[in-house]
């Protein structure tokens, strides 16, 4: 169990810490001169159970609360440390308000230096106390008196014992899920390297383990060499310890404290999070758009701008949805916890709970936002995962679900209304999507398609890249390949070339109609990248430019040839071999391809260049912008034809 230490400064947290350990805290020579804590100090106390208490104490100084929030960050217990002489004063209050505000649940009082203040005085101060916990966590929590200083220390052996209890019967956390470490220090040790120590938030680490770690958010790949939890050397470190960890492919010098050492799955770094904030009720003005707050997370500071997303301001005593806007990208897991101080940093102000740490930066507060976060809140209170997938109606992929349950994707328990996409290709992974809303998704490709032949009859069909740009223009490439793949194969859409298209919309040719479609066939191959037009046909085969116009826009549905303009149409072949020049040409001209460029790789005349080029801007090969035509990301078109 981590113990963390709170209270104002000089009463006595320190010396308790020692009394209850036998370890000063206070390593530094300035702390020693000044009798006053100023960074994070640890101290250890192995039990008779072969538990460890672990105790992190804070400094109390006004200033050095950011240093507080740092060390409180992951531990279980809060000791709330008060001076019978002195009383509540403002940092008890303040730390009192931090431990809350970062989902602390059980803890106790100590009533220290007691031999400074009489009967009387003491129970003032126990009615001080009642008051100023009476709406937290700390609400009828024992309160022990003590007298840390001297040899016969009084008290002291009581909160111990309540301690051990605690401890023993504390519910040990998960070692399950993803690791990670929040670092609040880093050190170089003789003859061993970079040592980084913290709590660790979730999941366990051993040395040599396979597994890949990274120092995030710089994203550097780390080894660990060896390490020690609890004080202790050890081969492992789980969930709820506090670990030194010496690590190979890191100097001391790149670890800022608030860093993390995690599973490379935990996180992908952002500058937008959006929480649920409670804006405390002894702030005199109301959180407006914009304000700059110091962020406390993990054990890192951040600046940041508060962004409501469901009103212009939030008011004293209320919790509201925010967006933080950092100005630094940082990583956070959904369900962390956060303090907020105000721009000066010398007040707590609120604090919250992460809900979205990849959160958009545009259409923040629309409806589909507000639902999904939504979702987030009563997946964060227990309800089943099928609360999300109904606000994902793409799905969610693995490495989404990871990092939001912080537990490989394969690990979850997938409800039964929902199924596993295979993406393509392979390498895109896996989707997890409701039943409901896959079959949703390919009814809107089909009714779209359906849509599609309606209007033009004539064509022969739609490429795969633009009915999705049609359909489902935000469905990702990989998971609209899927789901193309499985309408084929169903039989609900027909492929014919490039085209797409649902069964039935096809042509049949009269005996007559096939006669002259294998005369004609053959003329426009051999035509190439100039075939004959309607009139020269016709005039060839004597028949009249209707019928023939009317035979060669049967052709174009069956995708035997293309029509580029009104009386032109082209092979399949010599148009497979103009969309390959068009790919090649942008390939070495940044994407994008101009008519010039590709008059001359095809040797054509500039007006037929731009006629091709416009019927590949119609057929959603490419797009025109400005004067090019750039080669769409997402077709395949030339490949199929």
């Amino acid at each position: 169990m981590i113990i963390g230490t709170a209270g104002h400064i000089d009463h006595g947290k320190t010396t308790l810490v020692r009394a209850l350990t036998g370890v000063d805290t206070d390593r530094l020579k300035e702390e020693k001169a000044r009798g006053i804590s100023i960074e994070l100090g640890y101290a250890y106390l192995p039990l008779e159970n072969g538990l460890t208490l672990g105790f992190v104490d804070v400094p109390g100084h006004e200033r050095l609360v950011h240093t507080m929030a740092a060390g409180a960050s992951g531990i279980d217990f809060g000791l709330l440390v008060v001076a019978a002489d002195d009383g509540v004063m403002p940092q008890t209050l303040e730390h009192l308000a931090i431990l809350s505000l970062l989902g602390v649940r059980q803890g106790a009082v100590a009533l220290s230096k007691i031999d400074r203040a009489d009967a009387a005085r003491r129970q003032q101060v126990r009615q001080e106390i009642a008051a100023a916990v009476g709406d937290s966590f700390l609400a009828g929590a024992p309160v022990f008196e003590v007298d840390a200083t001297g040899e016969n220390t009084v008290g002291v052996a009581a909160l111990l014992q309540h301690l051990r209890n605690a401890a023993a019967s504390s519910a040990q956390r998960s070692a399950t899920g993803l690791f990670r470490l929040a670092v609040d220090r880093a050190f170089t040790l003789p003859g061993h390297g970079t040592v980084v120590t913290g709590t660790v938030h979730s999941g366990s680490v051993r040395v040599g383990a396979p597994e890949p770690l990274r120092l995030m958010p710089q994203g550097i790949e780390l080894r660990v060499r060896s390490l020690h939890a609890q004080n202790k050397a050890s081969e492992t470190g789980h969930a709820g310890q506090r670990c030194a960890l010496n690590l190979a492919g890191v100097a001391k010098e790149q670890i800022p404290r608030g860093a993390w050492v995690a599973d490379a799955r935990c996180f992908v770094p952002s500058r937008h999070v959006d929480v649920s904030m409670q804006w405390l009720t002894d702030v005199e003005a109301p959180l407006r758009a914009w304000q700059p707050l110091h962020v406390h997370l993990g054990a890192g500071h951040y600046v940041a701008h508060a962004v409501p997303l469901q009103a212009d301001r939030v008011a004293p005593g209320q919790t509201a949805r925010v967006q933080l806007v950092f100005d630094e990208p940082v990583c956070s897991m959904c369900g962390d916890r956060f303090i907020v101080r105000n721009a000066q940093a010398n007040r707590t102000v609120g604090g919250g709970q992460v809900l979205d740490p990849n959160a958009p930066d545009r259409k923040r507060r629309s409806p589909q936002r507000q639902a999904w976060l939504d979702a987030l809140s009563a997946w964060l209170q227990g309800a089943e995962l099928d609360v999300l997938l109904r606000q994902a109606p793409a799905g969610l992929d693995a490495a989404s679900l990871t990092r939001l349950a912080g537990v490989p994707a394969q690990d979850l328990a997938v409800p039964e209304n929902a199924m596993w996409v295979a993406a393509k290709p392979a390498s895109a992974g896996r989707v997890l999507v409701l039943q409901s809303q896959w079959s949703s998704l390919g009814r809107r490709v089909c009714s779209t398609l359906d849509s599609f032949h309606e209007t033009s009859p004539d064509e022969a069909g739609v490429e795969g890249g633009r009915l999705r740009r049609m359909a489902l223009p935000t469905l990702p490439e990989p998971l609209w390949l899927a789901l193309r793949d499985q309408l084929l194969e169903r039989g609900e859409l027909v492929r014919n070339g490039p085209w797409l298209l649902r069964p039935g919309h096809g042509v049949a040719l009269s005996d007559a109609e096939q006669v002259l479609a294998e005369r004609i066939l053959p003329l426009l191959h051999e035509g190439a990248f100039d075939p004959p037009w309607v009139r020269d046909l016709a005039k060839a085969q004597g028949v009249g430019e209707d019928e023939m116009r009317r035979l060669l826009r049967k052709l174009a549905r069956r995708g035997d040839v293309y029509q580029v303009v009104r009386d032109l149409f082209y092979c399949r072949a010599s148009i497979g071999a103009l969309a390959q020049l068009v790919a090649q040409s942008a390939q070495t001209q940044g994407g994008a391809v101009g008519a010039a460029a590709f008059r001359d790789a095809s040797a054509l005349g500039r007006k037929r260049a731009i006629q091709i080029l416009e019927f590949f801007d119609r057929v959603g090969y490419t797009r025109f912008h400005r004067d090019l035509h750039l080669l769409r990301a997402d077709s395949r078109w030339h490949e199929s034809v």
